[in-house]
């Protein structure tokens, strides 16, 4: 099977492996984390063309240390209403748990980000408001106050620089109650002191 699947898939999607799915399984309910990361260039003149279409080209200079520094605020337990967009019904209190930005060549960036889960454009509408500050555009308090704040900005970064990267479930006795915990609305946010 996944030999077929691998031949009638995107070529940016493969299947590495399957088995069948435990009791209680259910792809979205049973993680417990996620975890993404978003790729950017600075260079002045854009993005190396065989990078184009998995990294975002930003063509200001980037202080990674100001990134990092303006992302500590939004780390933890929050209500993260002013980076999500709005789904009826949805929560969007989330325990983001890693934002981390690292260069890992003179002009690219990459910012890895885990959760427990991400509502609609969260990735990268913080990465978005995070290359502002990285830019000098905005103060390194800027994207906590925007989280303090609950008003969604319009500061979202392009979709191509994001990539999934992994997602981790707990063990296999633990899915069903995993699931059940997940799907249970988070109304208020615990004080992360």
């Amino acid at each position: 099977m996944r030999h077929r699947w691998n031949r009638i898939l995107p070529t940016d999607v493969r299947v590495l492996g399957a088995t069948v799915a435990p009791a209680g399984f259910d792809a979205r309910f049973s993680a417990v984390r996620r975890h993404y990361r978003y790729q950017v260039s600075d260079a002045p003149w854009g993005v190396d063309p065989l990078r184009r279409h998995d990294t975002l080209a930003w063509r200001r200079s980037l202080s990674v240390e100001s990134m990092n520094e303006a992302s500590e605020a939004l780390l933890g337990l929050h209500d993260f209403a002013a980076f999500c967009k709005q789904r009826e019904g949805a929560t969007t209190v989330r325990e983001l748990q890693q934002l981390v930005w690292t260069r890992v060549g003179e002009h690219d960036v990459h910012a890895t980000v885990s959760a427990d889960a991400f509502c609609h454009s969260m990735v990268r509408s913080l990465v978005g408001a995070l290359l502002m500050v990285g830019d000098g555009r905005r103060p390194k308090s800027w994207p906590g106050q925007v989280l303090d704040s609950r008003v969604r900005e319009s500061v979202v970064a392009p979709p191509h620089g994001l990539t999934l990267v992994r997602v981790d479930y707990p063990p296999d006795a633990e899915l069903a109650a995993r699931a059940e915990l997940t799907r249970n609305v988070r109304a208020e946010v615990a004080d992360n002191g």
